[in-house]
C-alpha cells in the first residue's frame, strides 16, 4: 500500500471544485494507492522526472511515484493542465 501527498495546486483545485467532482477525483486518486501504475496511466514526455497522468472524465491528474509515496502534482481540465 502506498501513501498520498497532494500539492497545494491539487488541494486548491479540489477545494474549488463542486463536491461531486471532487469526490469522483479523490476516489480515483485513492485507487492509485493500490496500484500506482494502472493500465490507463500515461507517462508525460519531455519532463525531467517521470510524471504520469490519469483521466477522470474531462480532467487530468498529474502525479509522480517515489516509493512508497505518490505525489499528486496537479489536477485540472485537459485544456489547461499541460500549459502550466
Amino acid at each position: 500500500m502506498f501513501s498520498l501527498e497532494l500539492s497545494s495546486h491539487a488541494i486548491r483545485f479540489l477545494n474549488k471544485a463542486d463536491k461531486a467532482l471532487a469526490k469522483r477525483i479523490m476516489e480515483r486518486i485513492k485507487r492509485l494507492t493500490e496500484n500506482p501504475y494502472p493500465s490507463e496511466m500515461v507517462r508525460i514526455e519531455n519532463r525531467k522526472e517521470k510524471v504520469y497522468r490519469i483521466r477522470v472524465g474531462d480532467y487530468r491528474v498529474l502525479y509522480t511515484v517515489d516509493l512508497p509515496i505518490i505525489y499528486i502534482l496537479d489536477i485540472d481540465k485537459r485544456e489547461s493542465i499541460y500549459h502550466k
